[in-house]
């Protein structure tokens, strides 16, 4: 299996505390993902390392509900997240260039996710994984894009 990483970056005119805070508000992830449509913080949950948000993602074959634990919740540097019980990690990172910030998104399919699609999908974890994979590759462009205009446009 390849590509189980991968990381884009974007310029953006806005400060890194201006990025961050869209960013972080999980509230918003659907203005900007391709795939989850809407996020909520679980009860008493304030976007600090540890809080607990829970994301409705949406596919034309099925829509499920996953629990993210926050990992990084660095103001103006970086906002992370770990999907479910080690599934995926997601990372957004903030860095001052110019007069703007420079977003990467990096993206990581952890093992224990490669082992979950595999026993959830046992005939067909190959293609399911693939298209993952593939997902996230492309959607991280997408959602790189939409992000700089919400953040460019206020």
């Amino acid at each position: 299996m390849s590509d189980l990483t991968h990381r884009e970056s974007i310029l953006i005119e806005a400060s890194p505390e201006a990025v961050y805070d869209l960013v972080s508000d999980v509230t918003r992830t659907g203005e900007w993902s391709p795939v989850c449509k809407r996020c909520w913080w679980d009860e008493g949950a304030k976007g600090v390392v540890g809080d607990v948000f829970t994301g409705r993602n949406v596919l034309p074959e099925r829509t499920w509900e996953t629990r993210c634990t926050v990992i990084a919740a660095d103001r103006g540097r970086e906002f992370g997240w770990i999907v479910g019980d080690n599934l995926v990690r997601w990372v957004y990172s903030m860095q001052a260039e110019g007069n703007g910030t420079r977003l990467t998104e990096a993206w990581e399919f952890l093992p224990d996710g490669i082992t979950f699609i595999s026993g959830r999908y046992p005939d067909t974890a190959e293609a399911e994984i693939a298209a993952r994979i593939e997902r996230a590759h492309h959607g991280i462009t997408e959602t790189l894009g939409a992000m700089k205009r919400l953040a460019e446009t206020g």
